[in-house]
């Protein structure tokens, strides 16, 4: 069984499920809430917990994981700043992981650790579902990280025939952008901001820029026109500086809710080796409101 395989639809399905998802700051998550509903749903007893690193000092990646797995979790989904980090403590990696460079979701089965990148997937299909038509000659990417690396590589997927990237980090822009050409798509450093934005027909935020502990923009909203369309990977809060701005400009808006939604679908199935329903989970997802 490929790893892009594993965990779907197999027999012997676990009935109780321990999962976590691994990062720092994670206290408002909406993930533990997403599957734990969702497995009720499905009359699975699932626990979801939130291994915080904020306030641990001295705490390793590799002791969680290790931790994780003697305990008999299911799986882990893993977030900022460990989507890369955590690559060398896996012993499988998907196709979509190893092509991002991050793994946001931890497999673990028969004494192996398979990692996946369900954000790929995430941004995706939030796309195709929120902005169906939308252009996609020249777009904009800020932020190279492991969510940028995600969106790029879907953005080039979508059609996007350009993509140029920004990122204070010059050598992340710079090692996205070799990634997508790699993999056949086109991408550049971007290293002017407002030449780049008046070159895109749309622009995209993945950075942690516009989070309710991160206030403020990207880059200076006076470089938006009517024509772009602009989406956000942020999503608490779920109306970010940026996309209130850009509406008000009017362009259309796709809010990080779609991402995190979707991700956590695939998560789920990858978990469980059941199919979710992506509405019962955007449901809970609301259910936190719009802050």
């Amino acid at each position: 069984m490929s790893v892009e395989e594993h965990g779907i639809d197999a027999p012997g399905v676990a009935r109780t499920l321990r999962m976590g998802l691994v990062g720092r700051g994670i206290g408002l998550s909406r993930t533990p809430a997403m599957h734990e509903a969702e497995a009720a749903e499905q009359g699975l007893d699932c626990r979801y917990d939130l291994i915080d690193s904020d306030g641990q000092a001295g705490i390793q990646l590799s002791d969680i994981l290790d931790t994780a797995e003697a305990d008999g979790f299911a799986g882990l989904n893993i977030t900022y700043p460990y989507k890369q980090d955590v690559i060398s403590l896996l012993d499988e990696i998907s196709d979509a992981a190893r092509r991002v460079g991050a793994v946001n979701t931890v497999v673990f089965k028969d004494g192996r650790r398979f990692g996946h990148n369900t954000d790929f997937w995430g941004f995706a299909e939030s796309f195709r579902r929120g902005l169906p038509d939308a252009p996609l000659e020249t777009v904009l990417l800020i932020g190279a990280g492991g969510a940028g690396g995600a969106v790029a590589h879907a953005l080039s997927d979508l059609g996007a025939r350009c993509i140029l990237i920004s990122d204070t980090r010059i050598d992340a822009a710079e090692a996205l952008a070799a990634a997508v050409c790699a993999a056949g798509g086109q991408a550049e450093v971007a290293p002017d901001l407002a030449g780049a934005a008046a070159r895109a027909n749309g622009i995209v935020n993945a950075t942690p820029m516009g989070m309710a502990k991160l206030p403020g923009t990207p880059f200076d909203v006076a470089c938006l026109r009517a024509d772009h369309w602009v989406a956000d990977i942020v999503y608490f809060p779920l109306e970010t500086a940026l996309l209130k701005a850009s509406r008000a400009v009017g362009c259309r808006t796709l809010p990080g809710e779609g991402m995190a939604i979707f991700q956590a679908v695939r998560a789920f199935e990858l978990f469980t080796r059941l199919p979710a329903d992506p509405d019962r989970m955007r449901a809970t997802f609301r259910s936190f409101g719009a802050e």
